[in-house]
């Protein structure tokens, strides 16, 4: 098995076959990549409007509620790289199915939970599940589509599908909150969870890797996950009690000597979970870090415009749904436009082009947001180049990340390509968080969010800083 270094020999285009993603046969592998990213994004922000509601009917404490969105994002960080790797031992369909099943599950306990206990227990278990899940969202198209146009158009939407459950989390979570209940929040996924594992039982096929699958690096996976998941806890700790209290300090530190020690095992495993020579891979590797740094501040446009648009302008749930959809629009676009423009201008200057749209939109969300703003002037304007440029800059790191690799090892990367997504996420939170909360000292929230979105486009800048390291790839 021969990875190539995409620094020194450029990726072999392989042509595409007529029928692009519409293949005889590809529309199980559709259907199971893009209904599974769009469960997983979906279920990290569809709750947070019906976190009030939990907390009335469940008799909630702050930090109980806290733990109700943190439970999920934990385990999932933590467990990303494992789902990964086994998808590559044990088969893209089969960890697809225990994790759906799992996904599933939790979200029924959770649905029908009568303490507040039982639901951030399920909302841990459903981010295990995720875990499972995302990656061989990503490795079923990589596996499936040969490097080429036809896989750019496959990410573009599997993309779009992610920031699409991203965005519309909010409109999902509140129309159920309000016209149903809460509880259908995590309810719903339980008949979808049904009929698309029912279909990728009976429809889907396992896509070839071509070789032998090693067994499984239990210390390493042990090491990796309770690394990732300490780091991911002591970050999310940060947001209540700073970085330079125990509470924060001692998982963080914790979990980096795991993630050391991970290191120092896999360099030595017959059989790594995450083989080290991936790393050496320079689009997998600068890829991954341009993603991490670049996720910091991309989280921003979600999170501080719900509260904007809650705490400030006085939305209701709904309405601060139907809000995004113009945003959900332009990532759409965004997406579809990402494809030709990789083949004409190449991954490294639409990766620059869609970090510069996304960071002038932070910077002109930034500008307009005061109390006195309206939608037309406050939030509609930017959100064309701030989502589309996402989007565009989302599609072209994944498209690269992905790169040069050995479809044996493809759940491997698709895990880290997860993973560095959702720890950009998890530090966007408590860094941009920290912006807000000081901007807002003594002048009101909208000060805050403001500088929460400036200091988002100045970090998605510094990541442009990175792009010159990646391989030229191909267009």
């Amino acid at each position: 098995m021969t990875v190539t270094n995409a620094a020194t020999e450029p990726a072999a285009v392989v042509p595409d076959r007529p029928s692009g993603l519409r293949r005889p046969g590809a529309w199980p592998v559709l259907l199971a990549s893009f209904v599974g990213q769009f469960l997983v994004v979906l279920d990290i922000s569809v709750v947070n409007v019906a976190l009030p509601s939990m907390r009335d009917d469940l008799h909630l404490t702050s930090s109980s509620l806290q733990w109700v969105v943190n439970g999920y994002a934990v385990t999932f960080a933590g467990f990303l790289l494992l789902g990964g790797r086994l998808s590559d031992l044990l088969g893209s369909k089969r960890i697809y199915l225990a994790g759906l099943a799992l996904f599933s599950a939790a979200s029924l306990a959770g649905g029908l939970a009568q303490d507040g206990g039982t639901l951030i227990a399920a909302r841990a278990a459903q981010g295990v599940g995720a875990a499972l899940l995302a990656p061989v969202t990503l490795s079923l198209l990589t596996s499936t589509f040969p490097e080429g146009a036809a896989r750019t158009r496959a990410i573009a939407v599997w993309t779009a599908v992610g920031a699409g459950g991203g965005a519309t989390g909010g409109l999902i979570g509140g129309a159920l909150t309000d016209y149903a209940s809460w509880r259908w929040v995590l309810l719903i996924n339980v008949p979808i969870g049904l009929l698309v594992g029912l279909v990728v039982l009976l429809r889907l096929r396992e896509p070839r890797t071509g070789a032998d699958r090693p067994g499984l690096d239990l210390p390493g996976a042990v090491l990796v996950t309770a690394g990732v998941a300490a780091v991911a806890y002591g970050i999310g700790e940060t947001e209540s009690a700073g970085w330079t209290t125990a509470e924060a300090l001692v998982p963080i530190l914790g979990g980096l000597a795991a993630l050391g020690a991970f290191v120092a095992v896999e360099a030595r495993s017959r059989h790594p979970l995450m083989p080290l020579r991936l790393f050496r891979v320079r689009s997998v590797a600068v890829g991954n870090l341009v993603t991490l740094v670049s996720m910091v501040g991309a989280f921003a446009m979600w999170y501080f415009l719900t509260l904007y648009m809650q705490n400030v302008l006085d939305y209701s749930a709904v309405r601060t749904g139907v809000a995004f959809l113009p945003h959900t629009a332009a990532v759409i676009i965004g997406s579809q436009l990402a494809a030709p423009l990789m083949a004409r201008l190449g991954s490294r200057v639409l990766t620059v082009l869609g970090g510069l749209l996304t960071a002038g939109g932070f910077l002109w969300q930034s500008a307009v947001l005061d109390a006195d703003g309206t939608f037309l002037s406050a939030i509609l304007g930017p959100a064309v180049p701030m989502a589309a440029g996402t989007a565009v800059l989302m599609t072209s790191l994944t498209d690269t990340a992905t790169t040069g690799v050995a479809k044996a090892d493809g759940g491997g990367v698709s895990g880290l390509v997860n993973t560095s997504r959702q720890m950009g996420a998890v530090l966007g939170l408590s860094v941009l968080g920290a912006f807000a909360t000081s901007g807002a000292a003594g002048t009101g929230p909208e000060a805050g969010y403001a500088d929460a979105f400036l200091a988002g486009g100045l970090i998605t800048l510094v990541a442009l800083l990175l792009v010159p390291l990646l391989p030229r790839a191909r267009r």
